[in-house]
């Protein structure tokens, strides 16, 4: 029998990413250190450092490198999950965030900036702010103290707290159906979409936290409401950036709050489109299989997002950490990874050309069996009618 020891190092072999994974903090050191320099040295275009390397660079290397579709083996998988280094990396995204954060509202509100600087500045902290959810992501699937309050933490500078709680009790049941405010419809833009899942998020949070506490004898507005914590701490971050600053900086804040939060739910636009479980004979949906989500395998976005890209195991295994998610063949598949697929769902007719008729792939040419967006149904099934003899759905 092989001593622990051994199975560990054997474990870590299997990782061939094992010493890039810190790279995902390493993008707001990589984008803090352009925006210094180009503050210090007045370079307006380094200020814009987010939005160039995450629509930029980052599509553009996942392109260059490619792909990583292999899987760690079943016996390894609970050794990876033990090992501290994967959560370590997650934990250190934490206080670099908060201090780029710090940062980047000092030098606005001390420094009379122009307008395209502070748009740079502004879009660059966004960036950052939508890549730290994916992090809280991670933090909040996980079954500790001290992860779940880490995760509360990192959502703070993006004033999207409720995140933590609808994701992980309202998406996880919903998803892949059109309950779910986060599952992207076929013949849905983005645009559209944006303001659907940013209001029925916040609804559907707000009514789970309030069942939740119910069936624990409390009121809403009890000091245990997980909402109201996640909240209280963006009052009490911008309130405390703004004493230190200026007002000046709360339109600074809010903008790049927004600006996150949009980044998150492009990421949720790409991950379900169009997919659709079935509804059962006794009205309850199928469970959640790897055809419910869109995969990827690009090395370099999933560096970045901690291997989100992999969302079909996620879902099957929400608690499972991201060193050990696999690749499942099943699963319906991206033309490229997550942060060049935003890109195309900014311009809906891109997007529209690339992705649906890979929904139509994926359902065999019948896209009644798909998630269509209910005013766009009789022209989609005129533009794509199912095959004949098709059964009806």
């Amino acid at each position: 029998m092989s001593t622990p020891e051994m199975t560990l190092e054997e474990a870590r072999a299997y990782d061939k990413k094992r010493w890039l994974w810190p790279m995902g903090f390493g993008i707001i050191i990589l984008v803090g250190a352009a925006l210094l320099t180009g503050w210090w040295f007045n370079i307006t275009w380094l200020l814009f450092a987010g939005p160039i390397i995450v629509y930029g660079v980052v599509p553009a290397l996942d392109y260059l490198i490619g792909k990583d579709s292999t899987n760690p083996p079943e016996r390894v998988l609970d050794v990876l999950e033990d090992d501290p280094y994967y959560r370590y990396s997650t934990y250190l995204f934490v206080p670099v965030q908060f201090v780029f954060l710090i940062v980047a509202t000092g030098i606005v509100g001390t420094n009379d900036l122009t307008f395209l600087q502070w748009l740079g500045m502004t879009s660059s902290l966004g960036m950052l702010s939508g890549v730290a959810i994916n992090t809280a992501h991670e933090l909040g699937h996980k079954n500790t103290r001290l992860e779940s309050w880490l995760a509360k933490i990192v959502l703070a500078p993006v004033a999207y707290g409720h995140f933590y709680v609808e994701h992980n009790y309202g998406h996880h049941s919903n998803v892949a159906t059109p309950e779910d405010p986060a599952s992207a419809r076929m013949g849905e833009n983005f645009w559209r979409f944006l303001w659907r899942t940013m209001g029925g998020s916040a609804k559907s949070a707000v009514h789970v936290e309030k069942t939740r506490l119910k069936r624990k004898g409390r009121g809403f507005w009890h000091w245990r409401n997980e909402l109201l914590q996640s909240w209280a701490m963006t009052v009490a971050l911008f309130t405390g950036l703004v004493l230190a600053f200026g007002v000046e900086v709360l339109p600074f804040l809010i903008v790049q709050a927004f600006i996150g939060a949009s980044l998150l739910e492009a990421v949720n636009y790409c991950e379900h489109y169009g997919l659709l479980r079935k509804k059962r004979g006794n009205g309850r949906y199928e469970r959640c299989r790897p055809e419910h989500s869109w995969n990827n395998d690009h090395i370099v976005t999933n560096i970045f997002l901690f291997h989100l890209q992999r969302h079909s195991d996620h879902h099957a295994h929400p608690t499972r950490r991201y060193q050990s998610l696999r690749h499942f063949d099943e699963a319906p598949e991206l033309p490229t990874g997550y942060a060049g697929m935003i890109v195309l769902a900014y311009i809906p007719p891109l997007w529209r050309k690339v992705m649906d008729k890979r929904v139509v792939a994926h359902y065999d040419g019948d896209i009644r069996q798909a998630n269509l967006q209910p005013s766009k149904r009789k022209k989609l099934l005129t533009q794509y009618p199912p095959p004949s003899g098709a059964a009806t759905a």
